[in-house]
């Protein structure tokens, strides 16, 4: 997986001094509750640092880490579509990683010490979206359910592709259906039911480069 890592310093003593406090202020609960209010702002921006290189916000994340918080963005290159790993190299993340820390600075969306980190996916690359699951049709891929199905929480097979939302109340609620190539024959699996997915590595495929830089 490539990372570019950076700690992100507030652009004055004073500031960085008030960002500090209001670290400490908050507790965990409170510092969850910040993150997931803030995270839809924080997307948008990191959209706006990935378009110009030619590149796509896959997710973004926005966890506690000690006193402040780690802002994770994750980043694809779309018009490989299907290509595992993300299709975006070192340079890519640097890239982004320079505009969005200055998006960052003249913005200030985080009164927190924060430290920012740009990546890809990773070979393993978690599938959030219906749309990941139509991207990655024929790779394979684990999907865990939040109940159990025909006596199982855990799939494995290749991605078929995604059926869309039915038209019946029921069909509503489950949202579309996600289609695997199991073992003994093709799963139909709502993405309603769906607690968390991935791809798998598989054997053939060499492994990720890493690297990491300072922005």
């Amino acid at each position: 997986m490539f990372e570019v890592i950076g700690t992100l310093e507030a652009s004055s003593p004073a500031k960085a001094l008030v960002k500090t406090a209001l670290s400490i202020r908050m507790d965990g609960t409170q510092k969850v509750i910040f993150a997931k209010n803030l995270l839809p702002q924080l997307e948008l921006i990191a959209r706006r640092a990935a378009e110009p290189q030619g590149v796509e916000v896959a997710w973004v994340e926005l966890k506690p880490l000690g006193r402040g918080f780690v802002f994770r963005v994750f980043i694809e290159r779309v018009k490989n579509s299907g290509d595992v790993g993300g299709g975006v190299g070192l340079e890519d993340c640097q890239r982004v990683g320079e505009r969005l820390s200055l998006l960052l600075d003249v913005e200030d969306p985080i009164e927190s010490s924060y430290t920012l980190e740009v990546s890809s996916p990773g070979l393993d690359r978690p599938l959030h979206e219906p749309k990941d699951y139509e991207r990655f049709v024929g790779a394979l891929a684990r999907v865990k359910t939040k109940q159990p199905m025909e006596g199982r929480r855990r799939f494995v097979g290749r991605l078929l592709g995604v059926e869309p939302t039915g038209v019946t109340e029921q069909e509503q609620r489950n949202g579309p259906t996600i289609l695997l190539d199991g073992e003994s024959g093709p799963i139909r699996i709502p993405y309603s039911a769906i607690e968390s997915a991935r791809l798998e590595v598989e054997l053939n495929q060499p492994p990720p480069r890493k690297a990491r830089n300072r922005v």
